[in-house]
């Protein structure tokens, strides 16, 4: 707390407390321990006030006030659990009851949703009141997310997310009063407008309003084909924020639980994604260098987030000689399962089936690309996201922090601590830059973090000395941040060489896909145990990964060579949208 800055005595529940001055009631009552009711408001977004669930009696006024949006003054008297605050809480809960679906044994939020937990809180067993829900079918048309209109509450979460974290607006309201909805422009499919499938609101709804498509069953009937080897890649990210859902503290790190885990489940391998970053670095990392030393297209842009690719594809078509070829990391290790490990493994690849547990929805769109695959089979089969790996984990009945640790098997398993980077902003560019250093210098790093591109800010910039000239290069995390970004590489005047961009806040640790309850501060604290795992790894740069090395000896040839780019590279393309507000 800044000793200068200016503090106000008042009392919440005839309890004395002293908060700095500007502390919205909400707060102040927070570090009381009293956690004052809510559904529109979230810790990372502006306030809402909509709901008016937080009302609170404050002496004095004659109307109750939002806790969430009322700054407290000296002397004020403050009561969260009045008769008054109850009856209003009770009544505004029963009127979202009303128009609200309450299928909640069968609705993908059970026993994780705002409006239930605070229903059970207030002894709400049923609705007082007549049911005015509308009847309106789950919208289910793209691989990603499914929108239920009968479960949306209006509280505007979704809205913000998409409009002031990702600059996108793909969801508005519309209509007034009563018949007033949350939907998209013309009411279209989400993929058919603005929207690039990253799952932000799905994170931040309070309700099954919003959710990512489940594709636990289809995981669940591979594993009990005896036709089938089913085999799992898991992302940098997914280990840091796994245990959440079991009680761990935010960013605890339970790599080896998660192994066991899986291996629990049935999967037949249990394989890690941060393999495939490693590879993914081999060739995003020359190919900066060729296009560098050879007059190719810069500023050279990253391709590893899905939803960042898709916004390139709808906003900045005309820039997507800018994207790198390279596939991301788990795309390069579905063909290369499909492809080496079959091989090895004496598989045909359609005898195997690849799931890959993602922190992010868009994946589940990027695996659908008919880019993404070869010879009539897919190079990932079913992409699950960290919230449904949790759904099987409990279904199994597991507990992640009493499980024993176990190791990736071999040989699609063996990482560095490049690879683990990947899942926070600015990752992807430091592991690059240790391998891109070395290979023009044929020097070995004294140093191996690149503190300039650390960090939660939302665009970092720095100059990395190499030898004959200086390379630009800049991070940047949402889309908000890219689109300032983007319009400069679009009029030509982008000072940078070589960019990174990772749709979601925070990078992948702070996906769409990742458990509900994802605030900027746990998205920080995943972040260090990044960092953390990177640092205790014996190997920390990727082009230093025997593995790999072994992969392109026996199989690949030379990054950027002929099988090289068969297997690991793609292209992007235009998409069309029905409209544009331009």
């Amino acid at each position: 707390m800044n000793e200068s800055q200016e503090m106000v005595k008042l009392t919440i529940n005839n309890i004395p407390i002293e908060v700095p001055k500007g502390t919205k009631i909400m707060q102040a009552a927070k570090v009381l321990g009293i956690d004052i009711p809510h559904l529109c408001y979230h810790e990372d977004q502006r306030i809402k006030a909509h709901c008016r669930l937080c009302s609170v009696e404050v002496t004095g006024k004659k109307r109750l006030l939002a806790a969430c949006s009322t700054e407290v003054w000296e002397g004020m008297d403050v009561h969260t659990d009045t008769q008054i605050v109850r009856d209003t809480q009770v009544s505004i809960l029963q009127l979202m009851l009303a128009n609200h679906h309450k299928d909640c044994l069968s609705c993908p939020r059970n026993q994780n949703c705002d409006l239930q937990r605070l229903c059970s809180r207030f002894n709400i067993l049923k609705s007082n009141l007549p049911s005015v829900v509308k009847e309106v079918p789950r919208i289910e048309t793209n691989p990603s997310i499914v929108r239920d209109p009968s479960k949306c509450i209006r509280c505007g979460r979704c809205i913000r997310a998409c409009k002031d974290v990702q600059g996108i607006a793909a969801l508005t309201y519309a209509g007034r009063s009563s018949d007033i909805v949350v939907t998209t422009a013309f009411n279209k499919p989400m993929e058919e407008t603005d929207c690039i499938l990253c799952g932000q609101c799905s994170l931040v709804c309070p309700t099954g309003a919003i959710v990512e498509k489940d594709d636990t069953q289809k995981v669940l009937d591979a594993l009990q084909d005896n036709t089938k080897h089913v085999i799992v890649q898991v992302a940098p990210s997914v280990r840091v924020a796994l245990g959440d859902a079991f009680g761990l503290e935010p960013g605890a790190i339970v790599t080896g639980q998660m192994v066991t885990a899986l291996k629990l489940l049935g999967f037949d391998k249990v394989f890690d994604t941060n393999f495939g970053a490693d590879l993914t670095i081999m060739e995003e990392g020359h190919e900066f260098l060729h296009r560098l030393n050879n007059g190719g297209v810069l500023p050279m842009m990253t391709s590893c987030s899905p939803g960042w690719v898709n916004y390139m594809e709808k906003h900045f078509p005309t820039c997507i000689n800018h994207l790198s070829s390279a596939k991301s990391p788990m795309s390069m290790f579905g063909a290369i399962a499909k492809t080496y490990y079959a091989k090895q493994a004496g598989l045909k690849p359609q005898e195997i089936v690849t799931v890959s547990i993602m922190p992010c929805t868009a994946k589940k769109f990027e695996a659908s690309r008919p880019e993404m695959g070869r010879d009539g089979y897919r190079d990932v089969d079913v992409v699950l996201t960290t919230r449904e790996l949790i759904k099987l984990i409990k279904y199994v009945g597991l507990s992640i922090g009493q499980l024993p640790e176990n190791d990736f098997d071999s040989p699609l398993g063996l990482s560095t601590g490049a690879g683990a980077i990947f899942g926070a902003t600015g990752g992807v560019m430091e592991a690059a830059l240790r391998t891109v250093y070395e290979k023009v210098t044929g020097k070995t790093l004294e140093k191996l973090e690149f503190m300039d591109v650390r960090g939660f800010e939302g665009i970092k910039e720095a100059t990395v000395h190499l030898p004959g000239r200086d390379v630009h290069i800049a991070v940047a995390h949402t889309l908000k941040n890219a689109r300032l970004i983007m319009e400069q590489v679009k009029k030509g005047t982008s000072p940078y060489d070589f960019i990174e961009i990772m749709a979601c806040p925070g990078g992948c640790i702070g996906g769409g896909g990742q458990p509900i309850g994802t605030t900027n501060a746990i998205r920080k604290k995943r972040m260090a145990a990044l960092y953390e795992i990177d640092k205790a790894l014996p190997i920390r740069k990727s082009h230093e990964n025997p593995d790999i090395q072994t992969l392109y000896q026996n199989f690949l040839g030379e990054p950027l060579g002929e099988k090289a780019h068969e297997l690991l590279h793609t292209h992007y393309h235009q998409v069309d949208k029905p409209y544009t507000f331009n």
